[in-house]
């Protein structure tokens, strides 16, 4: 980019989350990601450019030199540091204001130090023929945590056997933060159990919040905004599954159209490169360890199909390898963070050494893969656990990206480039984003949060049984799709 060139009508809102804004060029395939702030405090909490740019590197180095050499390089794309005009990101900001969400406009954008990470465009495929009657498809999916807690130190049994998002669900219900409950179970998705996985990819298509979300050439089309239709989303989606539009119609080819979408997502998230070169996944993950969220409406139905292992390089598997590097949860770390606190109130000028805060380089790897396993009643081993923690919470709160394009008959394709067994054919890509480093200091807050969501699930489930929420039944009768009924 030509940053004295820098013209904001070249850019358009492409998305936000909690902590930071994103914009997309209009031509080039890149993206602008830039950091808010809460709204009233903004004249105050906008720091230096020098120390503006040292966050943004932090999130830079953090991608490039920690998570992707634990995900993976195919997977991860760390992007770069850029410090951009004013007068740009101030004209920026107001021109994307009329299309942020309501609920963002809590934060606004940082128009102080003119920072922001650079990225490519994951909602294109840019190295494929691409028809103009259907560009690429991108689905981005949060699938957050994979596993039950194992550690000795989980005080309350209901964490053992319930999910930390079914639970959560609850306590975000509660406090008005959505409408209506989704069920979805990230337990499932995580099982490499296809059953299990159709189920909850359903889920997250019924009730998407800020978990599921789908792009078509770029443009967002269907997410938690305005209580996505499914139906508008349908005819979006059938020219790319279903070519010659007359072959079905009605009901049928509505849940033929969603069948074929959630085949096709669960391709891509079970793919990887082994499985492309060999024709044979190698196994990862088995599903045992992680055990089954009571809060499923599949929790143990599945159990008849055996258990099931990802495989071993799918993007699924690298996230809940990074994830399960909280081997203490939050319960067993809050003590360590405490150790860690006392230590740098003795000897403060060790926190540097210590890596508290960055720089987020190989040293820093080092000490999250190198953390002894028993605890030595040292310094070291605190703060390595903490590190742990830290990536963890990172890749609990990741985004997944799979760009999908149709293919023509003819065209010849890498076998990792290609979803199996597909039809119609598409080219793919995987990509993992959201991947900024938790703050040190958020552990206190994350110990609190934890209490809260338990206690009052306790509360919920002790004070009334709800029944399942009746849902339409997106399946055909297939090997892959399994209708499960519940004794009353």
């Amino acid at each position: 980019m030509e940053l004295d060139k820098m013209d904001e009508n070249d850019w358009k809102y492409h998305g936000e989350g909690n902590k930071s804004l994103v914009v997309s060029h209009s031509q080039h395939s890149r993206v602008l990601r830039l950091l808010k702030y809460p709204a009233e405090n903004a004249e105050y909490a906008h720091q230096t450019t020098e120390q503006a740019f040292r966050h943004i590197q932090n999130i830079v180095d953090f991608n490039k030199n920690v998570m992707r050499p634990l995900l993976g390089e195919k997977y991860v794309h760390h992007g770069e540091a850029v410090k951009l005009p004013l007068d740009f990101v101030r004209q920026l900001s107001l021109k994307v204001q009329q299309e942020r969400p309501e609920s963002r406009c809590d934060k606004v954008m940082d128009t102080f130090s003119g920072c922001a990470v650079c990225l490519p465009n994951l909602t294109h495929i840019s190295s494929c023929h691409i028809t103009e009657h259907r560009p690429s498809l991108c689905i981005e999916i949060k699938p957050k945590c994979g596993f039950l807690p194992f550690s000795r130190h989980v005080s309350k049994e209901v964490k053992r056997k319930v999910c930390r998002f079914c639970m959560h669900q609850h306590f975000k219900l509660a406090n008005g933060k959505w409408k209506r409950m989704s069920r979805y179970c990230p337990l499932d998705l995580f099982s490499g159990n296809k059953q299990r996985m159709y189920i909850a990819i359903k889920h997250l298509l019924e009730e998407p919040q800020n978990n599921f979300r789908i792009f078509k050439n770029g443009q967002l089309i269907y997410s938690c905004k305005d209580d996505g239709d499914l139906n508008e989303l349908i005819q979006q989606l059938k020219p790319y599954f279903f070519p010659s539009n007359g072959l079905i119609n009605g009901h049928q080819s509505s849940k033929a159209v969603l069948n074929e979408l959630i085949q096709v997502i669960t391709g891509a998230l079970l793919s990887s490169w082994d499985s492309g070169r060999t024709g044979e996944p190698r196994k990862g993950l088995p599903s045992e360890g992680r055990a089954h969220c009571e809060a499923s409406l599949l929790h143990r139905d599945m159990l008849r199909n055996g258990n099931h292992c990802l495989p071993k390089d799918c993007v699924l598997s690298k996230i809940l390898q990074a994830q399960m590097l909280d081997s203490l949860d939050i319960e067993g770390i809050y003590p360590l963070y405490k150790r860690v606190e006392q230590y740098l109130e003795e000897f403060p000028k060790e926190r540097s050494r210590l890596q508290i805060d960055g720089p987020y380089n190989e040293n820093f790897l080092e000490k999250v893969k190198n953390c002894p396993t028993e605890d030595d009643g040292s310094i070291e081993y605190a703060v390595g656990k903490v590190h742990q923690y830290r990536v963890a919470m990172t890749a609990k709160d990741c985004s997944v990206m799979i760009t999908l394009a149709p293919c023509r008959e003819e065209d010849r394709l890498e076998p990792d480039m290609e979803i199996p067994l597909s039809k119609p054919r598409f080219t793919y890509s995987v990509s993992i984003l959201d991947l900024d480093p938790k703050p040190y200091e958020n552990i206190p807050h994350q110990s609190k949060l934890d209490s809260k969501i338990v206690n009052y699930y306790l509360r919920s489930v002790q004070s009334k049984h709800e029944p399942p929420k009746a849902s339409l039944y997106l399946g055909r009768d297939c090997e892959d799709c399994t209708l499960v009924f519940h004794s009353v």
